[in-house]
């Protein structure tokens, strides 16, 4: 193969594959009809501020994202169920397979 005959590649290593999201234009989050953002806007029109960042806070009251509470139950138990069952799984082959338990072994009444 000689180095005229390779071709360049314009996806470069993408192999044609495109990324599992899609950032969205940021034109289609508005403040309007989210109460919170709106009572804050009025909030800061009163003391004479504007925040011409506020709707990147929009994202977050999209019903897709669930509420907050529903946010942080989903962070902190994740994984829950599964550690659970596991546990049970383990708890329960232990005790099938006849485990001893071991843990008094050296504290008995022998002297020494």
């Amino acid at each position: 193969m000689s180095i005229g005959s390779l071709k360049p590649k314009s996806d470069m290593g993408g192999h044609g594959h495109e990324p599992p999201y899609k950032v969205p234009h940021y034109s289609q989050f508005q403040t309007k009809g989210i109460p919170q953002l709106e009572e804050l806007e009025q909030a800061l029109a009163k003391k004479g501020l504007r925040d011409p960042w506020i709707r990147n806070e929009a994202w977050r009251y999209h019903p897709g994202f669930g509420t907050r509470g529903l946010r942080a139950r989903k962070l902190f138990f994740r994984g829950f169920p599964l550690g659970l069952a596991l546990t049970v799984a383990t708890v329960a082959i232990t005790e099938l397979a006849g485990g001893k338990d071991d843990h008094d072994h050296g504290h008995g009444d022998e002297h020494h």
